[in-house]
């Protein structure tokens, strides 16, 4: 049965430079990269190309030793122009010289009716060796999929809260029918229920509102309400032994016309937004791709910040870097790399802060006001300060403060028992922003995943 949920706790982080709804005229980026960081717990990547070699959109780049069956495919047709490798010849990013006119890998295209008798054994073949099994990514400790497991649900957000986020929606129309598709392909993995998420504020996206057969829930609160491992959280939480896997509604999409078109089609809309863009707005392009010309001649300043993703999971890029796999916005902030004199002694208004003393004023705003925040963590690394502060930002039923010093001390027990099963890293992002001690918390839970996991 549907649920609606109303969550109370948490914060939202209000910035300026929204993407509108509006696509920007194409603009092609000329290269596009493979990176083995973006896919965590990724372990031991084994290259599949050269330098030279001619790929397709949907060749095999590389595999992970630790799951050899799982494909990581080129996102578009063209020449391996580099791959960049750091210390001990670690593969830091696979370089892709895109064609002008994609070429497409051929795969096994089905009807409808086709669909409904395919086995998951042959649906599952199929998504390991184009490239789509990464969208699908497996709780607890939030990894690629485990081609052998059988999760007991599978959990969709169909909204995101993140900081400036990109509308699911509005990057998904058109898309209904893909939609529809990879949703009936990912119920051939589960026995039991696909939850659809959405936002109860908000009407529900056509994209989603006519799929059948799986349970459509509502959420509502501020962030960190529309990530998945809080919605699991409040309709099926996560035991030890359990297994779940979640998708993103983008992710459903691609499974989808793998098996209604036949191709890995890597194409997306991306967000680039931030206070420090002239012209917040949407961009077709492919996973992967280099943001040069994303940004070019439309960035107020230099001394900037460039994110792939949200400013408080996305990882910082440089000016030609490349987006991440599983990125839907690239945002832009001023860099934050100054001192302020008398630093939060002095009592501001127009600072977004969830502690008053450093934002004395700024609740008089209201909540609509718009900030313009950089990078400045505003202090130093300080000891462990226990406020109450992380457990007033984090809907779920878990005391962050003890599961965060309990993964300080290796304590494996506590580490088991005060909810390291629920949560990953953007789970707890919230209590980073707001934490006095200047922690890096999404650090120390990636610490305590890897605690269990190697236990």
């Amino acid at each position: 049965m549907s649920k609606i949920i109303k969550l109370k706790k948490g914060f939202d982080i209000n910035l300026a430079g929204k993407a509108v709804h509006k696509i920007a005229d194409s603009v092609h980026p000329e290269t596009f990269a493979i990176k083995p960081t973006d896919f965590v717990g990724m372990k031991r990547p084994k290259l599949l190309v050269n330098e030279g070699d001619n790929v397709k959109a949907g060749t095999p780049i590389l595999f992970d030793k630790m799951q050899e069956n799982v494909m990581y495919c080129s996102p578009v047709s063209g020449e391996i122009v580099e791959v960049k490798r750091g210390a001990k010849r670690k593969i830091l990013e696979v370089k892709i010289l895109a064609d002008k006119t994609i070429e497409y890998e051929s795969f096994q295209s089905y009807s409808p009716s086709d669909i409904t008798g395919l086995s998951r054994e042959e649906a599952q073949a199929q998504m390991m060796k184009s490239g789509v099994w990464p969208n699908i990514i497996q709780r607890p400790f939030g990894v690629v999929a485990n081609e052998n497991d059988s999760p007991k649900a599978i959990h969709i957000s169909a909204f995101d809260t993140h900081p400036l986020a990109a509308d699911i929606a509005f990057t998904l129309q058109g898309e209904e029918d893909a939609f529809k598709t990879g949703i009936n392909i990912l119920k051939k993995f589960t026995e039991g229920k696909i939850h659809l998420n959405h936002n109860l504020n908000a009407e529900v996206s056509k994209v989603f509102a006519s799929v059948e057969g799986i349970e459509h829930n509502k959420f509502s609160g501020p962030h960190p309400a529309g990530n998945v491992g809080v919605q699991i959280h409040h309709l099926d939480p996560i035991n030890k032994g359990d297994i779940v896997w979640t998708v993103t509604p983008y992710g459903v999409a691609q499974i989808g016309k793998l098996f209604s078109q036949g191709k890995y089609d890597a194409s997306r809309l991306v967000a680039v937004c931030g206070s420090e863009v002239k012209t917040p707005q949407y961009y077709k392009t492919y996973s992967g791709g280099a943001i040069n010309k994303l940004v070019e001649g439309n960035i107020k300043q230099d001394h900037v910040r460039y994110i792939s993703g949200n400013v408080l999971t996305g990882e910082k890029i440089e000016k030609d870097g490349y987006l991440s796999f599983y990125a839907n916005s690239l945002t832009v902030i001023p860099e934050g790399d100054h001192s302020e004199f008398l630093g939060w002694i002095m009592p501001k208004k127009n600072v977004l802060s969830f502690h008053r003393a450093w934002g004395l004023f700024s609740f008089l705003n209201g909540k609509d006001k718009e900030y313009v925040l950089d990078s400045n963590t505003n202090g130093e690394d300080r000891a462990f300060v226990q406020t109450g502060t992380f457990e007033k930002v984090t809907p779920m039923d878990i005391y962050p403060a003890f599961l965060l010093k309990a993964i300080l001390s290796e304590d494996f027990d506590n580490v088991e028992a005060l909810g390291i099963y629920e949560v990953i890293e953007e789970d707890l992002a919230l209590c980073e922003f707001v934490d006095v001690s200047k922690h890096d918390v999404q650090h120390m839970v990636r610490e305590g995943i890897e605690l269990i996991q190697n236990g």
